[in-house]
């Protein structure tokens, strides 16, 4: 359960988040209408790296669910471990992430695409031959977008894990 409760979800930016999420809020959203300033932006920034960035889809989930990982955060790996699987991730592979275990069996772009999150999430600053094997791998527009991708999703995870958002929720 949420440290905080959830807000009646009406208004405009109550059916612009709905809208994007397909006509349903998530648990998430409900403790973010708090604030709908918040709500509004985050919805905006979050649909932007979620459906209209280049950047493919199983990189993105495996960058987000590398996050829900060295997070701790639950709620965020419950909700894109099987959209990691669906973009094309082994499910057998999901328990070797989830434990943080040896990527050796992953791609040489998943592994790349890893210690980039690893190298933003941790110690923030990015090793140059990190950076430089991310940007040979996406060129400008994919780095760019990864960042992005990986900032927003540090955002995301510190946010649920603080607030307890989803909380013993399976």
């Amino acid at each position: 359960m949420a440290r905080l409760p959830d807000v009646d979800p009406s208004g405009e930016v109550a059916d612009r988040v709905r809208a994007r999420r397909g006509g349903t809020l998530t648990p998430l959203d409900r403790v973010l209408l708090h604030s709908e300033p918040l709500a509004d932006g985050w919805n905006t920034l979050l649909g932007a790296v979620r459906s209209h960035f280049a950047l493919a889809d199983d990189l993105r989930e495996l960058a987000i669910c590398r996050i829900a990982v060295l997070n701790d955060a639950d709620y965020e790996w419950r909700a894109h471990a099987p959209l990691l699987v669906r973009a094309g991730f082994p499910e057998e592979q999901l328990a070797a992430l989830r434990a943080d275990g040896d990527p050796s069996s992953l791609s040489p772009g998943q592994r790349t695409v890893l210690a980039f999150t690893d190298a933003v999430t941790r110690d923030v600053r990015v090793p140059a031959d990190v950076f430089a094997a991310v940007h040979a791998l996406l060129g400008d527009r994919g780095t760019v977008e990864l960042t992005a991708t990986v900032a927003a999703y540090n955002m995301v995870s510190r946010f649920l894990v603080a607030l307890e958002v989803g909380a013993g929720e399976d």
